[in-house]
């Protein structure tokens, strides 16, 4: 007898949004990146990640002052890209379910994690 059941919308929606954090995590990490470059690099990440199904509204900020610290510890004028220089915010739109995730550092560690799930019925 089988207990298996199909997901609800809220958790397609939840899963639509790690789709999306893992696109733009790994598809950008280790992109060279400098603080002149690091506003379009951002465009770029939000434009990419946009246009994946059901997401609304991507915003990703790039720590210049991580970046500008770890470049004083460098003798390259750039570094790679990596969780420690961003802070993302991504709002999934999924069947009425509304998911908004951010990633930022805690401790040390690029956190992603779940902050919202609301239906808009």
């Amino acid at each position: 007898m089988s207990t298996d059941t199909a997901p609800t919308d809220a958790e397609a929606a939840c899963f639509e949004a790690g789709i999306k954090f893992g696109s733009l995590y790994h598809q950008f990490a280790g992109t060279p990146v400098s603080p002149d470059t690091a506003p379009s690099l951002a465009a770029a990440m939000a434009d990419s990640i946009e246009n994946q199904p059901h997401c609304r509204e991507v915003t990703v900020d790039v720590r210049t002052d991580e970046l500008e610290a770890a470049l004083a510890e460098s003798t390259a004028d750039y570094t790679e890209l990596t969780g420690r220089f961003l802070e993302v915010e991504i709002v999934v739109d999924y069947e009425g379910c509304e998911v908004v995730t951010r990633m930022e550092m805690e401790d040390g560690y690029p956190l992603m994690r779940l902050e919202s799930v609301r239906s808009r019925e």
